[in-house]
């Protein structure tokens, strides 16, 4: 398709944003899209690279260790320099903001930070929505000021419900108990609909997937099963490892009966299902057996500031350099959608290529899950 610069909208026309100096695509109605017709829709940022568990499938503690160096406080975003690029990614079509880890709950403050973002606007004028994913060791005791901030939603991490499953994935002392503790407080405080993430591998957990999902029936909770996947090079993963989603449906279609739902917008990463009796909904993320990369509308703002277009990356933008510099909105705004206008990932498509020719990913503890 031949590229045009084609006018600014004026929702971009406040910032003065200068695409005249871009090769920039935009659909109609002034979209900016990707090198695939993809839309930038959804920004994740990890506000620390540090956690209180050592999931093996995120962050083995072979290679975190106590040695391990984590990036120092001056080399993180500041909030304010957080707001900043939150407002530019806006003016380009954000439309929902998640915030991720490590472990978001572990950054000192997090309520404040909540509670900047949740007093913006889309480009549309509608709110904007703030969502946290969290391993729920500490939300018992913040829930409750998370969502007097602003906080509109959460997902909690959580691999099995016996202790000795939960503790073989998290490689921590950290028992069932506190994390089922923090997602009571999160329903009392009204953080929903609230969202559970079991990242299901093979020869480890998969034997909790239904009574994960009898616990979490009639809840008004939405479990999510994850295929384990290849993200960053610590993990070890290996195709073998993988459960499908055809199996996991499988098991719990075995024991009820489930309906598939429509998804309820455009790159939903989520499959959805749910139970015929009426006892709620799950999902299952199947993105190593059934790719969606060609609706993927996420960017991810990594801790100390890059941008990265895909959660398999190699390199990110540095976006803290040119704001620490000083630049004005108009750069920092052309920089990010020139960045997403060249975006062409679309890796889990290509996993078998790329597993042939393998180059070091970024950490999803670095830029979020």
């Amino acid at each position: 398709m031949t590229r045009q610069i084609i006018p600014v909208t004026p929702a971009a026309q406040q910032t003065a944003i200068d695409y005249r100096a871009l090769d920039v695509e935009r659909d109609h109605s002034g979209t900016l899209l990707d090198g695939l017709q993809r839309p930038l829709r959804d920004l994740r940022i990890s506000v620390t690279d540090r956690c209180n568990l050592r999931c093996t499938y995120c962050m083995p503690r072979e290679i975190f260790d106590e040695n391990h160096t984590f990036l120092p406080r001056s080399e993180l975003l500041s909030f304010e320099e957080i707001e900043r690029l939150v407002r530019q990614f806006i003016h380009l079509g954000v439309m929902k903001i998640r915030l991720t880890g490590g472990e978001p709950l572990l950054r000192r403050g997090i309520e404040q930070l909540v509670e900047k973002l949740a007093r913006l606007q889309t480009a549309t004028g509608a709110p904007l929505e703030i969502a946290l994913t969290t391993n729920a060791v500490l939300l018992a005791r913040k829930a409750q000021a998370l969502k007097e901030a602003g906080l509109k939603r959460v997902t909690v991490s959580l691999d099995g419900l016996s202790d000795v499953t939960f503790r073989r994935m998290n490689d921590s002392g950290i028992d069932v108990a506190t994390v089922l503790d923090g997602i009571a407080a999160a329903q009392a405080a009204g953080l929903g609909p609230l969202k559970i993430n079991m990242v299901v591998k093979r020869g480890v957990n998969e034997h909790e997937i239904v009574p994960m999902a009898e616990h979490f029936r009639h809840t008004g909770i939405v479990l999510r099963f994850i295929e384990f996947m290849d993200v960053g090079s610590s993990n070890g993963w290996c195709m073998d490892d993988v459960v499908p989603a055809s199996e996991i449906l499988g098991r719990i279609a075995g024991r009820f009966a489930l309906e598939q739902v429509e998804p309820d917008y455009g790159g939903e990463v989520a499959g959805r299902w749910r139970y015929a009796d009426g006892g709620g909904e799950i999902g299952v993320v199947a993105s190593v057996t059934q790719a969606f990369c060609h609706e993927c509308t996420r960017a991810r703002l990594s801790t100390d500031g890059k941008l990265y277009t895909c959660l398999f990356a190699h390199n990110g933008l540095d976006l803290r350099d040119p704001l620490r510099r000083g630049e004005n909105e108009r750069v920092l705004t052309n920089l990010i959608a020139g960045q997403w206008g060249q975006r062409g990932d679309r890796y889990s498509q290509l996993r078998q290529e790329a597993s042939a020719q393998p180059a070091r990913k970024i950490e999803m503890s670095y830029i979020g899950g």
